[in-house]
């Protein structure tokens, strides 16, 4: 998923979902995974406290619907409906609130102040959330754009998770270049089935070194992205890039089946987000 220039081209567990979604309170996973052998830890947000997402750490990408990939949303600024922590999680929640005009409301936040590298181990610890229309999204984009033609995708993005409501429980992983895009049909991508990812937190990872970028759920592998060494055409991925959290709604990917408004309000919630990289 672009999200920032590219255009993209049943629910019967229903009251199921809509009651464990609710849930906000869940501990937060028992897992260190801030010691992982080879790693070492040198960012992170564990969303303690409340109120307004750490300004030190996260800034808001702000902008009218349509803004890209026909989504339906507004992304708001600093707007506690949309971006809070609250009970240890942070909470990005969409509305149906005709906010400023715009039927839907969201957030879209970036990390700041020293948020971005080249290479490392990313996790991000979530529940997401369902019903045809959503479309959230754990993923990287470059803070320099330097390569070809200065826009997307000469610069590359990493897809380290994106989930649309309506495949319900399919969690995809993808790497976008200038020879290998979605708009060629060359994309780099794979999928894995979470059927809870609703219902329960899961860890989302990528690890990034200059041969290769690896994405995992829960420490499981399922799509490998190489290096094959033949210039920033196929692999852009040796330069700086950061983090972003979102919750689209609709698009003409999330909503390719139409946007159920009965589901509103919907929440992508965070436990913690962690950067380590590589002990030399």
């Amino acid at each position: 998923m672009i999200r920032k220039i590219k255009i993209l081209l049943p629910v019967c567990f229903l009251v199921f979902v809509t009651n464990c979604a609710s849930q906000t309170n869940e501990p937060k996973s028992s897992a260190d995974s801030t010691a992982i052998p080879g790693y070492q830890l040198v960012w992170s947000d564990e969303f303690n406290g409340n109120g307004l997402p750490d300004s030190t750490k996260w800034s808001y990408d702000v902008a009218a619907p349509g803004w890209v990939n026909n989504e339906a949303q507004a992304y708001t600024n600093k707007r506690q409906e949309n971006a809070r922590v609250e009970n240890g999680k942070l909470i990005i929640e969409a509305r149906l609130d005709n906010f400023q005009n715009n039927p839907y409301s969201s957030a879209r936040l970036v990390t700041k102040y020293r948020g971005d590298w080249t290479y490392g181990r990313f996790e991000v610890r979530a529940k997401l959330p369902y019903g045809k229309g959503t479309w959230p999204a754990i993923w990287m984009l470059p803070t320099v754009w330097n390569l070809g033609n200065g826009g997307w995708p000469d610069n590359g993005e990493i897809d380290i998770m994106e989930h649309v409501g309506y495949d319900q429980g399919v969690i995809h992983g993808s790497t976008h270049s200038n020879m290998y895009v979605w708009t060629k049909g060359t994309q780099k991508t794979a999928t894995i089935k979470i059927p809870d990812c609703s219902t329960a937190f899961h860890t989302y990872a990528m690890e990034w070194d200059k041969d290769s970028i690896k994405m995992f759920v829960d420490n499981s592998l399922y799509f490998t992205s190489v290096n094959e060494g033949k210039g920033w055409q196929y692999w852009p991925f040796f330069k700086n890039f950061h983090l972003i959290l979102n919750l689209a709604i609709g698009g003409t990917w999330g909503g390719a089946q139409g946007i159920d408004n009965s589901i509103f309000p919907q929440r992508m919630e965070v436990e913690y987000v962690r950067v380590s990289t590589k002990v030399n």
